[in-house]
């Protein structure tokens, strides 16, 4: 693959979709914002201007990427004895997977966390030797001791932020319960690293935390999934390798402007999974604030944007917010790479003010599909054995309106359909942990829209 140039980002679309017609007095106005980036450094993407956040890399220095991984190394891994022995394989495919001229290091971690390779505060960069030190150095990787994530991802910070590139990742994979700190010492390192690298995090076999392994994730912009047998780690591991080395631009923000007198509802990521972003604002100035996003490919995403409007009459129509696309720069500049407009108009059309936009009530029902799922599992692990049934009965009624087939395939392994399009449902009697923890942490996953 070419090397990344600094001096050229992907190509970023906004389009929006929504029903722009209110019934006079109407407040709530809502849009689906679809941003598609396309392109890049090596295939013809957007020149930067002076918003470039650092000064263009030579031709032949590399990729301008770093990536850390870190693997669990606490007791729990010797069991069985393959779950180390997969990780270590998992880890060396990881490590093939990287692009010439990437910086890269491996973390051990424990209940505290230890530099594996290259040592010494430092990144490698890879090559063919320096991909086969690595390979070697994995025979350090031995189980042992306790789990404090925290100190993982901290050491993981101190590493990227010693490479001048601007795409931080990690990858983190964990098989237990995050015993050797305070959920407060996971957040304060959570909060400490946020916005500062991505990171995707997996959960091997069925003894880790769903919502630890998800939080991570969501906190650090990165994906989460969980690994029922090791013996998939290798598969699973390079593929999260392959998507982090497409990305080609970090640290894009979703900037939404609102005119005096307009509030925002909420921000949300609705595709390819679902994230509020509502409480992750930053304000740019009085009337706008932005909304991080993470690192991007050739890839789209879809956000809920949801704002309330001042009452108007019969004939007047307004800007209701501006979404942009904001690449923001060291010296406090920004650089515009596109942009839509939600609006408002008021009607005395009934027809066109009561109409929902297919978009918005898709995202709406897999963001309620989401949350469901996750009541009905909890209501079922609390004995709440009627409310189980009933959320998880309206999941399988969602999952099957709006063609989510992967979620419906897993709701299964929990529950026995009798009608999908009614949402009858009886709880299995027995559902294997992989089943439940695979449900609970693909349960954000969504689908686009039917054409």
């Amino acid at each position: 693959m070419a090397n990344f140039s600094k001096s050229t980002v992907p190509q970023f679309s906004v389009d929006v979709y929504q029903n722009e017609y209110l019934p006079e007095g109407g407040r709530e106005v809502n849009a689906i914002v679809t941003v598609t980036s396309t392109g890049g450094g090596t295939t013809g993407g957007v020149p930067l201007t002076g918003a470039s956040p650092r000064p263009t890399r030579p031709p032949g220095e590399g990729p301008d990427a770093a990536v850390v991984i870190m693997v669990d190394c606490s007791g729990s891994m010797d069991y069985p004895p393959t779950k180390m022995r997969n990780a270590r394989d998992a880890t060396s495919a990881a490590i093939d997977t990287l692009r010439d001229g990437v910086a890269f290091a491996v973390v051990a971690g424990t209940h505290v966390a230890k530099e594996v390779y290259p040592g010494n505060g430092a990144l490698a960069v890879a090559d063919a030797a320096t991909r086969a030190e690595a390979r070697n150095a994995l025979r350090k990787l031995n189980a042992g001791g306790g789990t404090a994530i925290g100190t993982w991802l901290r050491l993981a910070d101190r590493l990227l932020s010693s490479a001048d590139v601007s795409i931080r990742h990690g990858i983190l994979l964990t098989d237990g319960r995050n015993e050797h700190e305070t959920p407060e010492d996971l957040r304060a390192s959570l909060d400490a690293c946020a916005g500062r690298f991505t990171c995707d995090a997996r959960g091997v076999g069925t003894d880790w935390v769903v919502k630890e392994v998800t939080g991570i994730a969501s906190a650090m912009l990165g994906t989460a999934d969980i690994v029922a047998d090791p013996a998939g780690l290798a598969a699973d591991f390079t593929e999260m390798m392959e998507n982090a080395m497409g990305k080609e631009v970090a640290d894009v923000a979703l900037r939404l402007w609102t005119p005096v007198g307009v509030e925002i509802k909420f921000v949300k990521q609705v595709a390819p999974t679902v994230e509020e972003l509502t409480e992750r604002r930053t304000d740019a100035n009085p009337r706008a604030g932005d909304y991080p996003t993470g690192s991007w490919g050739d890839e789209s995403r879809d956000y809920h944007v949801s704002v309330q409007v001042p009452e108007a009459g019969v004939g007047q129509e307004m800007l209701a917010a501006r979404v942009s696309l904001i690449l923001p720069a060291a010296d406090g500049t920004s650089q515009v790479l596109s942009q839509g407009l939600v609006r408002a108009v008021w009607t005395d059309d009934m027809a066109a003010s009561t109409s929902i936009n297919p978009q918005v009530a898709h995202y709406t029902g897999q963001a309620e599909l989401a949350q469901v799922i996750q009541q009905g599992l909890e209501a079922r692990k609390s004995g709440d054995f009627d409310g189980a049934t009933a959320k998880l009965g309206r999941a399988v009624q969602l999952a099957s309106d709006s063609g989510n087939a992967d979620t419906a395939k897993l709701l299964s392994k929990v529950v026995d359909v009798v009608d999908a399009a009614t949402g009858t449902v009886r709880l299995k009697a027995k559902v294997a942990d992989a089943d439940e923890m695979t449900l609970e942490t693909r349960s954000t996953k969504t689908v686009r829209v039917k054409k």
